[in-house]
């Protein structure tokens, strides 16, 4: 039994943390608008994972490229500019993102996103297969796991 002084926040806080590869079911949208740490696997399976960030105004994901899967995202607070192209020097499809709007990444394309806004950028994304170790937890974006890129 729990201590009810601890109530509100169990029922208001999602613990944002790995839960793979268990079964897990969690509102979406409440750990993405929680989440305040640049990316934190939420859930990391064998064929698949989700992460949730948090964008800083004028700062960005980062120039990258998955080369064996794609990527999905979606934005739930704030606005961007998406990038994708064929080549790193060459990032020629373009679109403007808010809240509500989604990005399909395909494998083999380099791509960023921009936090155009004066808001935080809150999204979650999901890659099939899995691109992060599971556990991952970066409170900020110079804070990259041993290893990674």
């Amino acid at each position: 039994m729990y201590d009810d002084r601890y109530r509100d926040c169990w029922e208001r806080c999602i613990p944002l943390m790995d839960h793979g590869p268990d079964p897990y079911v969690v509102n979406i949208e409440r750990a993405t608008e929680e989440n305040y740490n640049y990316r934190v696997a939420l859930w990391t399976g064998e064929y698949l994972q989700l992460t949730v960030m948090s964008i800083n105004p004028g700062d960005d994901i980062g120039l990258e490229i998955h080369h064996d899967h794609d990527q999905f995202i979606r934005i739930e607070k704030g606005q961007g500019l998406v990038m994708m192209g064929d080549c790193r020097s060459n990032l020629d499809y373009q679109e403007r993102v808010y809240v509500g709007y989604v990005i399909f990444i395909p494998a083999g394309k380099w791509h960023n996103l921009i936090n155009t806004g004066c808001v935080p950028l809150k999204l979650y994304s999901i890659y099939a297969p899995p691109e992060h170790p599971h556990g991952t937890f970066q409170p900020k974006k110079e804070d990259m796991y041993p290893g990674y890129y």
